[in-house]
């Protein structure tokens, strides 16, 4: 008697690379998305992009603007869908209140950070509670991270 076990883990379809550049991440969520068929099948080619892309709360249920999915070119519907559509995410209403309570706050948003398909095969978002960073204090990361890398390059050597 022996078990098959099927291991699968999620498969990462994008990532929000800027958004650790401008932000500083607070918390961070796992949310599902409201997608139709042509969309999931885009996704699963990797055709997304979540550049520039930010959540909303409005009327207690969290939206999604900007985050384009290239039409998958061998369906019918795609062809009259906006990639860039409004999306809905799916949280408990729980953390949506938690959520809005923050948000609400002065400075505080809701980036997505990276697309996934977890091991269930649905596609999930990640979503940060993030305040937007200063200039000066991108400027001193940059410099901290140089320091960093001369300090390994000059450890290497010896």
């Amino acid at each position: 008697m022996y078990a098959i076990f099927k291991i699968m883990r999620e498969k990462l379809i994008c990532t929000n690379k800027k958004a650790y550049h401008f932000y500083n991440i607070e918390e961070t969520y796992e949310a599902g998305i409201q997608l139709l068929g042509c969309e999931v099948k885009s996704l699963r080619q990797g055709r997304a992009n979540l550049n520039d892309s930010f959540a909303k709360i409005i009327n207690g249920e969290i939206f999604l603007y900007n985050f384009h999915i290239s039409p998958y070119p061998h369906s019918r519907e795609a062809k009259n869908l906006d990639p860039t559509r409004t999306r809905k995410l799916l949280l408990k209403k729980s953390e949506i209140k938690k959520l809005t309570g923050k948000v609400k706050e002065k400075g505080y948003t809701l980036i997505p950070l990276r697309v996934y398909f977890n091991e269930r095969g649905f596609a999930k978002i990640e979503l940060a509670l993030a305040k937007g960073k200063k200039i000066i204090d991108r400027r001193e990361e940059i410099k901290r991270k140089d320091l960093e890398r001369e300090i390994k390059r000059k450890l290497k050597i010896k």
